[in-house]
């Protein structure tokens, strides 16, 4: 079985756009890092017009307007997770 990190723990720094993207795939178990490391099998998804890549760029802008993850544009376009945010079932 693949041990795959949770969003809240793959994002506890600023983490740069394409691997905050990668890290949600992982999350929801659309690509297994075992199987597909970043580097080396997924990159393109985040670095070339790909409808996957694009989706998890929505979805990670999403979580930016609940306000569980935050965003900035400098040093670069990164996400973290916010530390601040509690769901209605904690």
């Amino acid at each position: 079985m693949t041990n795959i990190r949770t969003l809240r723990t793959a994002l506890e720094e600023w983490t740069d756009w394409d691997a905050a993207g990668y890290h949600l795939a992982t999350a929801v178990g659309l690509i297994d890092p075992e199987k597909h490391p970043f580097a080396t099998k997924a990159k393109h998804v985040f670095w070339s017009k790909h409808p996957v890549g694009d989706t998890l760029r929505d979805m990670l802008e999403r979580l930016v307007a609940l306000g569980v993850v935050q965003r900035r544009d400098e040093p670069d376009h990164q996400y973290r997770w916010n530390h601040e945010y509690r769901g209605t079932w904690e």
